[in-house]
């Protein structure tokens, strides 16, 4: 298999990268993130745990990989950047390698961003990097890059819709294969190899599944305990085309449910109707959350929930999926035209032992949010 995209789409993004950080007031990047080196560099491997980076300028020099010299060969597979460097572990000072490239560069002593925010640059690695780059100013560049990968390309939105159709039968095979006696580490296999042996790449976060008291943990790793009837059981997955995910999330029932849940689960569907009614395109994304509140509010479950009601995904890398929008009442942005996000409800009793947790992944066209996985917010009952 090739490389996801082209590189004239790449030079594309890095182009406006570089007018960003122009806009920014600084003179290069020393990109961190996987998802940044592949969103611009198209490297993808699972390599992250070590340190590497992107380097360019604000003007037209050619990006430099550097990478350790094992991974080569992934470089040569995945990306389209001819300038590489390599460095042995455990001998090379990969801090030191970066600062030379960016002294031939003309960008050292100078202002440079660096995604500071990426789970890929721990601490020791930010304090090498510093201690290299000797005078340079460092700034955060975090969302300069992850802003530009907000609005999706057509052929963005084609790998999103492949993994729907991944993140679909994951939770197909959850209806299916639930039953009273097998674990949810058992149930989680199900889902995963459901959604692997259709072609499924392996997701950025795991999937979560929560069951009867467990189900108010918001974000519930499998256990070993046993499903039984009268269980509330909600899953989160997400199906990867080319590292782009589509997060599916349910809560169903496995017998029938008390009066107490259906009437939560009815609640928990009128918010999150509510939070997508008020998406429009070029109006604010901290109106999509306050709307979700307010069915909440009027039955006095505001304080149980809460989650975030949405999030942006896009390529991404373990540990997190997420981009840099966040659909909260605090958030700065404007809906547009070729976001990718998923919403949710999610109402957490632990005094009751209750957990609910709806939602799905949309795309945002200018007609409104197109739902792109199957689902249907009402509560599922299995017998």
């Amino acid at each position: 298999m090739g490389p996801a995209f082209s590189e004239s789409e790449h030079r594309e993004r890095l182009d406006r990268a570089r007018q960003a950080l122009r806009k920014a007031g600084l003179d290069g990047c020393i990109c961190i993130a996987p998802e940044h080196l592949y969103y611009i560099g198209g490297y993808d491997a699972h390599t992250h745990f070590s340190e590497q980076a992107l380097v360019f300028t604000t003007g037209d020099d050619e990006p430099t990989l550097i990478i350790r010299e094992v991974d080569e060969p992934l470089a040569n597979e995945t990306s389209w950047v001819r300038d590489l460097r390599t460095y042995h572990f455990g001998s090379d000072n990969a801090a030191e390698i970066i600062a030379g490239v960016a002294k031939e560069k003309g960008i050292l002593g100078k202002k440079v961003g660096v995604d500071l925010g990426s789970f890929a640059l721990p601490a020791a690695y930010g304090l090498r990097l510093t201690k290299a780059l000797g005078a340079t100013t460092i700034e955060d560049a975090t969302n300069v890059i992850g802003e530009l990968r907000l609005i999706k390309s057509p052929r963005e939105q084609e790998y999103i819709r492949e993994a729907a159709r991944y993140a679909n039968a994951g939770m197909e095979a959850a209806l299916a294969k639930t039953r009273a006696g097998m674990t949810e580490i058992q149930l989680a296999a199900e889902i995963d190899y459901a959604m692997r042996s259709r072609g499924s790449d392996y997701s950025a976060m795991p999937t979560w599944i929560a069951t009867g008291p467990r189900t108010p943990g918001g974000h519930g790793l499998p256990t070993d305990r046993m499903i039984e009837m009268g269980d509330l059981i909600h899953v989160e997955l997400a199906g990867v085309a080319r590292r782009y995910q589509c997060v599916a999330m349910k809560t169903y029932s496995l017998g029938e449910p008390s009066a107490r849940v259906r009437d939560l689960c009815q609640v928990a569907k009128e918010s999150l109707l509510a939070g997508l009614e008020a998406i429009k395109v070029g109006g604010p994304v901290s109106a999509s959350e306050e709307a979700s509140l307010r069915p909440l509010e009027k039955r006095g479950l505001a304080q149980y929930a809460p989650m975030r009601f949405g999030v942006g995904i896009s390529a991404a890398y373990p540990p997190s999926w997420l981009d840099p929008l966040a659909i909260i009442r605090e958030s700065p942005y404007t809906f547009q035209a070729g976001m990718v996000f998923y919403l949710h409800t999610c109402l957490q009793l632990p005094q009751e032992n209750i957990g609910i947790l709806i939602g799905a992944s949309y795309l945002l066209t200018d007609q409104g949010p197109e739902q792109l996985n199957d689902g249907n917010p009402d509560l599922a009952v299995l017998t």
